[in-house]
């Protein structure tokens, strides 16, 4: 069990990482102050140095989750085992969705629930109550967390918002421009924010500083700020004045290096302080002579500190990790996302509450708006104007989500409020922290426009109830695997073992396989030309892309119902459904695509719109043929009669062939040929026609099925449609090829 621990222990270090590292890498790779490797280098040395200052305290033993005392030796190592088991397979399910969530509350629910399920087994063999579980276990520490987990949500969120409006209305978005004294004043409030944070927070456990020192600076704290923020302003004044060097990109680095470095001080001990804490049990109970049914655990209580080497090893994992963990990277992505300043494709969809929330907000500000005097309130807005410059899409993926203002407020507000609450021993979260503190600056930042507040709201509704499904499914996880353990003894933590490194194989396996087929699949690509030829060829790969697509979905479609197999119509639906999106992605950016028109080329937005409308008219029919086939397949309707299915098999055909032409020739631009591609295909409608004809004419003499008929229509006047709107796409651009 000691091996197995020590296994989990650095499978506990890799998850961990990959799910704690949104709270340092959020700002600085949000806002691209400075490159992705020198983040990565800052942010390393930041874990290397607070993994090695860690004091490396039991805390997880001495926090009082449980009673050690009350429990043997035995026992003991059933809850760490099933512990250990419940985080490294709950934190790679977060990772796997790219969800942020809490290590902290997730290691400290399922000491709970492992310790209640064997408490309560205690309890029962006694003959005992449920009234005696309070001697096995602390429940305030657990109603501490919670009322942490509210806490963390409602501060961050609401200091964070106010703390950007104020610095955004003071410096606005050309920062650039203002006085070299307004950023010198906010660096000195930014960064004495982030020292106090690395003393008070960082290296709380570390022997830095001389006791005298820290004692004077607990009792004179006020005259520590002051003092700080005099010498932090003047410093920055010399920095920009001099150098010329920006100093909110040294704020955003000295703040990743410290949240870094308090990540890794302090957490360290949610990812090996439990398999070393067993550690601690077994060298006790081997030197005890007395059976492992017998030997109380009276020891835990007291702190055991961890040696160095396992302190750098820890480092070294958590470091290797940040820089090769691709699940970290999807974490990140997600917390960035959800704070970008610019609308674009919104990864969560509305729900109810997202709605109702923007509804209500809405109404909230235009009431607000009518007190405040229009004169301030123009003052406001002008402070948040901000101009528009198109960028090319190719160059779209290297613009920051947010600016350096929004950034270091992020770093700043998250700092000032993980400081405070350790000092209070408030049990505040940090990754709840850094989360709620962005998305509060975001809603400051009005980055939830009209456009995206209700897709931003859902995803920020989403993270905040997988915190609260952390803390209930790794309360009830831990407990049943505790119980499991107790009853199967070491059969079932050979299983359980085996099942849980299976399950985060898989995951590892298909995340990966995700990550490359998103590297490798192909997307309509939205215009960037401002001439007509240009335009044109332009949308010709996006047709020619779509085409294939459209031709495949349709062969599928009819493959999958004339075998009956749900499977294929399923995966036909999801390509069709993607398909449409994109489609909508194309045209939600017509705004852009006209903003960047020359005037002498704004026809060139008719054919672009006209184009767009085509081809959602051929999503639309492909979208209705797939969803009509699979719920006739999944509702176990008859399949289609031999004659029905030898008919689409001969449409699906000649479709193949005209899709298939139309591929090649806008691929190779050949646009000269669309005048004799449109002649040759004339024919198709009429074999359409034929096809629904003979279809009447069985239906009157030997069709009995009213599922099938409605069916069979229904597909071959689809595909009507669908015909009809290529065929239109043909001709408006064969109209625009020949002048």
């Amino acid at each position: 069990m000691i091996v197995a621990l020590a296994v989990l222990a650095i499978t506990d270090l890799v998850v961990g990482v990959s799910n704690d590292a949104v709270n340092f890498l959020n700002s600085a790779i949000g806002s691209k102050a400075i490159s992705f490797r020198t983040i990565m280098i800052v942010a390393s040395v930041g874990i290397a140095f607070g993994a090695i200052s860690s004091s490396g305290m039991m805390e997880v033993a001495r926090k009082g989750i449980f009673n050690p005392e009350q429990f043997v030796f035995s026992e003991i190592m059933i809850i760490f085992m099933a512990v250990m088991i419940t985080d490294i397979l709950l934190l790679d399910f977060f990772n796997t969705l790219g969800m942020p969530t809490s290590t902290t509350v997730s290691i400290v629910f399922e000491l709970l629930g492992a310790a209640v399920a064997i408490s309560l087994v205690k309890i029962f063999n006694l003959g005992g109550g449920f009234q005696e579980l309070s001697q096995f276990i602390n429940t305030e520490k657990a109603t501490q967390i919670i009322l942490g987990i509210l806490l963390s949500v409602v501060v961050a969120f609401s200091v964070g918002a106010l703390v950007q409006f104020i610095s955004r209305i003071l410096i606005s978005f050309k920062f650039q421009e203002k006085p070299k004294w307004v950023g010198a004043v906010f660096g000195g409030f930014a960064i004495t924010a982030i020292i106090y944070f690395i003393l008070v927070k960082g290296l709380k456990s570390a022997a830095i500083l001389s006791g005298s020192a820290t004692e004077w600076i607990a009792q004179h704290q006020e005259l520590f700020l002051v003092g700080n923020f005099v010498v932090w302003t003047l410093i920055s004044w010399l920095v920009t004045a001099l150098f010329k060097v920006s100093i909110y990109k040294i704020i955003i680095v000295l703040g990743t290096f410290a949240l870094a470095m308090a990540f890794a001080g302090n957490d360290l001990v949610n990812f090996i302080g439990v398999p070393l804490a067993a550690l601690e049990s077994f060298n006790s109970w081997s030197v005890s002579g007395e059976l492992a049914e017998n030997f109380t655990m009276e020891g835990l209580t007291s702190a055991v500190r961890t040696p160095t080497y396992l302190l750098l090893a820890s480092g070294v994992i958590m470091v290797v990790t940040l820089w090769f963990s691709s699940k970290a990277k999807a974490v990140v992505k997600t917390s960035v996302d959800l704070s970008r300043q610019d609308e674009g494709d919104e990864r969560f969809s509305p729900n109810f509450l997202s709605r109702q929330i923007v509804k209500y907000s809405i109404r909230a500000s235009e009431n607000l708006a009518g007190i405040v005097p229009v004169s301030i309130s123009k003052k406001i807005d002008a402070q948040f104007e901000k101009p528009y410059v198109y960028v090319p899409k190719s160059k779209a993926q290297d613009l920051p989500a947010f600016d350096l203002v929004r950034a270091s407020v992020n770093l700043m507000v998250a700092s000032v409020l993980i400081s405070v609450a350790t000092s209070m021993k408030l049990p505040l979260s940090t990754t709840y922290v850094t989360f709620m503190v962005a998305m509060g600056t975001s809603l400051a930042d009005r980055a939830w426009g009209p456009e995206s507040a209700v897709y931003r709201v859902a995803g920020v509704l989403n993270v905040i109830g997988g915190w609260f499904f952390t803390a209930l499914s790794a309360f009830v996880a831990a407990a049943i695997i505790a119980y499991i353990i107790h009853l199967g003894g070491f059969a079932a933590i050979v299983v359980l073992l085996l099942l849980a490194f299976l399950l985060i194989g898989k995951n590892y396996i298909s995340h990966n396989k995700k990550v490359k087929e998103t590297k490798l699949e192909e997307k309509l690509q939205k215009a960037e030309s401002n001439s007509i030829i240009g335009v044109m060829e332009e949308s010709s790969a996006n047709i020619s892309m779509a085409i294939r697509r459209a031709n495949k979905i349709y062969t599928q479609t009819i493959d999958g119902l004339a075998k009956h197999d749900v499977d294929r119509l399923k995966k036909s639906k999801r390509g069709i459904q993607k398909l449409n999106n994109e489609v909508e992605g194309l045209r939600d950016n017509i705004f852009y695509f006209i903003k960047n028109l020359d005037d002498s080329s704004v026809g060139t937005s008719n054919f672009y719109i006209t184009v767009l409308s085509y081809l959602q008219d051929m999503t639309q029919s492909l979208e209705y043929i797939s969803k009509a086939s699979f719920k006739h397949v999944n509702n176990n309707h008859k399949k289609l009669r031999f004659n029905q299915i030898k008919d689409l098999k001969e449409t699906d055909g000649f479709i193949e062939q005209f899709f298939g032409d139309i591929e090649v020739l806008f691929g190779q631009k050949e646009f000269p040929g669309l005048t004799q591609l449109i002649t040759d295909n004339q024919n198709l409608f009429e074999k359409v026609g034929q096809k629904i004809q003979k279809q009447v004419e069985r239906t009157r003499s030997d069709e009995s099925s009213p599922k099938n008929t409605a069916l069979y229509f229904s597909l071959l006047l689809e595909t009507k449609d669908l015909l009809v709107a290529t065929m239109n796409l043909l001709e408006i651009y064969n109209e625009y090829a020949e002048e």
